[in-house]
């Protein structure tokens, strides 16, 4: 892996002579500009693995986007490349239909110390709770960013973000009541405790947010993008383009549905991908098997006693 390759994904060209606030800044908004959240793995057949090499491969390499647990453990990565003091964290995300926490660690975040100063990084939270730059951790202090009003509380143990947004102006009247526009002015996001969390820790929760029929990831695709004026999402058939207006203290919304012909290609897409996995493994074995067989038979025909007479013969008479 390589940093360099980081830096050409998210189209970061400046230079840095030591880990700083500003820098941290920079790298943490352009992420969130050029590498989407999304879920689409996990609808397209694939596995999501908490693996920093197949992560690396698939968002810098393959530029495809992931969720948090991708996008922040290869933030990870790239803070300790740099050269910064951080300690990955996990959070229990707000549950609007209980109204509580949930009960385990389902999001990943980073928190970065820079000159005895905790800021937290958080890169993949996608759409309009979407950070574009850390925060600096100090209990009740407003931070001000082009989606909102973010705020982290502390009640001595357990730290909270939430989030204060704007009004949704939806142009399409035939969306005005759709559940993708969260009405909240207030809303609270995620809580979480300052213990260290490696890798193992979020293992047993990838996996169950990829397969159980409960979780929101595997009810619905998901891939947004931020913009500098606000952000893109595709959710389930419904995109919608957000732009912020701060201005008037209104969010606007673009909503549509997406084609009916794009739909049945997306689905004919997901049979085929799903179909074709096992079978490009049983192909590939069979392949391989087949090659060891030709091998082991092209060795065996070379080192026989017999097969260097013949050999030898044949260029006896092609010297004639």
């Amino acid at each position: 892996m390589d940093l360099q390759e980081y830096f050409r994904r998210i189209g970061f060209s400046g230079l840095y002579e030591k880990p700083d606030l500003a820098t941290l800044c920079t790298v943490h908004e352009l992420h969130v500009m050029n590498i989407p959240f999304e879920n689409l793995s996990i609808h397209c057949g694939e596995r999501n693995i908490m693996a920093l090499q197949i992560i690396f491969e698939k968002i810098v390499r393959n530029r495809r986007g992931g969720w948090c647990c991708e996008n922040n453990l290869l933030f990870s990565w790239v803070l300790k490349e740099m050269g910064y003091k951080y300690t990955t964290l996990g959070c229990k995300v707000f549950n609007t239909l209980k109204n509580d926490f949930n009960p385990f660690n389902s999001h990943l975040i980073n928190m970065v110390e820079l000159e005895g100063k905790p800021y937290i990084a958080d890169v993949s939270y996608g759409v309009s709770g979407q950070i574009w730059y850390p925060l600096e951790m100090i209990a009740g202090k407003d931070h001000r960013q082009p989606s909102g009003i973010f705020r982290l509380l502390n009640d001595g143990e357990r730290w909270v973000l939430e989030k204060t947004g704007r009004q949704p102006m939806v142009q399409n009247n035939a969306n005005t009541s759709s559940n993708l526009v969260d009405k909240r002015v207030t809303k609270t996001m995620y809580s979480f405790l300052l213990i260290p969390r490696g890798i193992d820790h979020f293992i047993n929760t990838c996996e169950y947010l990829q397969t159980n029929p409960e979780s929101l990831f595997t009810q619905k695709s998901i891939c947004s993008l931020q913009t500098p004026t606000g952000f893109r999402a595709l959710i389930g058939w419904t995109y919608s383009e957000v732009t912020f207006n701060p201005e008037d203290d209104t969010d606007i919304y673009e909503m549509r549905d997406v084609d009916d012909n794009l739909k049945a290609f997306e689905r004919r897409l997901t049979e085929y991908v799903s179909c074709l996995q096992p079978a490009t493994g049983r192909w590939r074995m069979i392949l391989i098997v087949v090659s060891v067989c030709t091998a082991t038979g092209a060795w065996n025909w070379l080192i026989d006693p017999d097969t260097q007479k013949v050999t030898q013969k044949l260029t006896e008479m092609f010297e004639k």
